[in-house]
């Protein structure tokens, strides 16, 4: 196979709903390709759904964040390498540490456990779906629902009190943002983990019946460990979640046509987030794995040392794998979508955010019939500026 070298990885979208034209072309001419990082490194870029399961499951593929070069430039800097993965933090980690650290917490996510949560989501949602129609017409829709549902839910699940939400959200929000300098992005990832370890301090005290007090009542993980992997529950647990229900929501005032399959058949909403998930794709850079030895994959060989990105947008996008891709439609089974990874590394609060997603949309579009978007759709924000992809604010109007 001829090598393609890529100078950049494409990013730039002309449409809000989907991902880089290039990534699709690259995906039919070379689904797996040169990249350049920007610090110079050349590493590769992988397109197809094929390939990127394949990756995301050969254990010659490390997830050792320190291996990994960085695939954009942090406030403006082309750092070349990530640090190590701070104790706790598993999801930069391989075997057997990552192991060791994600059996700690496997019994806190199960499906069984999670479905057992779905009358306090429900509640949590109807809750602020009624502050939202006390506020009126119009109101941001991120705001005052897509942000503050998992939030509350995360927060409940760690243990975290609800009314100290601002200051994490402000941080994690700076330590996710594309624009800031390196410095500014460390600093808001520490004031987030003292956040946690303040509050893990507080647990050892009077524990509660959450995960960080389970994750202390172990014996098995230092104060450090207990907030490097709360930490990492806290930001995942809401960002990722809250720019799906800003976004799929978004997407579904666009699409009347299928917002109102989903109104005649609400047992569609299963079926219609999976599809958005696939649709949407909101980790656009996608992940990363770096060869810990050669491996050949795709026709080339991928040299020992070499970082590898993963575009999970462009694989959610393969028709070798999904019958007309770039079609979003809400009653295709779109099972085995990658936006929760694929692996020993995928992700463990899938099932936590379904069943917020799912209880979510049912609630909303039940309770606004006639929600519709309160601005032209050319001018909602778009968080092209943010590591995780979605919407800044989405103003909505109802009667």
């Amino acid at each position: 196979m001829t090598e393609t070298m890529i100078d950049k990885l494409p990013f730039e979208r002309s449409d809000p709903f989907d991902p880089p034209a290039e990534l699709g072309s690259l995906r039919e001419t070379a689904p797996i390709s040169r990249l350049r990082f920007p610090d110079g490194h050349a590493g590769w870029l992988v397109t197809s759904y094929a390939l990127a399961r394949e990756v995301h499951a050969d254990r010659r593929f490390s997830s050792r964040s320190e291996l990994h070069h960085i695939i954009r430039e942090v406030g403006g800097q082309a750092v070349p390498q990530q640090p190590p993965a701070r104790p706790g933090m598993f999801i930069g980690m391989d075997a057997p540490d990552h192991t060791r650290y994600r059996k700690l917490l496997t019994g806190q996510f199960t499906v069984r456990r999670m479905n057992q949560l779905m009358p306090r989501i429900e509640q949590i949602v109807a809750e602020h779906l009624a502050e939202l129609r006390a506020q009126g017409s119009p109101a941001d829709l991120v705001e005052n629902f897509a942000l503050p549902v998992p939030s509350m839910v995360i927060c409940e699940l760690l243990g975290v009190p609800y009314e100290e939400r601002e200051g994490f959200q402000r941080d994690t929000s700076a330590a996710l943002s594309l624009n800031k300098s390196f410095e500014e992005i460390r600093a808001a990832f520490e004031r987030v983990q003292e956040f946690v370890a303040d509050l893990a301090r507080r647990k050892r005290v009077e524990p509660g019946d959450d995960m960080i007090s389970g994750l202390i009542a172990t014996g098995e993980l230092t104060d450090e460990e207990v907030a490097n992997m709360g930490m990492l529950l806290l930001i995942a647990g809401h960002e990722t979640t809250a720019n799906m229900l800003g976004l799929g929501t978004f997407l579904l005032l666009t699409r009347p046509d299928q917002l109102q399959l989903l109104r005649d058949d609400p047992a569609l909403v299963d079926n219609a987030v999976e599809e958005m998930l696939r649709y949407l794709t909101i980790i656009h850079f996608g992940t990363t794995r770096t060869a810990a030895e050669d491996v050949e994959i795709g026709g080339v060989v991928v040299r020992a040392g070499e970082t590898v990105s993963i575009s999970v947008p462009a694989a959610n996008r393969d028709p070798e794998r999904f019958e007309r891709p770039d079609e979003f439609d809400v009653t295709r089974s779109a099972s085995g979508h990658l936006s929760f990874g694929h692996g020993v590394h995928q992700c463990l609060g899938q099932q936590l955010a379904r069943i917020e997603m799912r209880a979510g949309y049912a609630a909303l579009f039940r309770e606004f019939p006639d929600l519709r978007l309160a601005v032209p759709a050319s001018e909602v924000r778009m968080r092209t500026d943010m590591g995780i992809y979605g919407v800044h604010e989405l103003p909505v109007a109802f009667s």
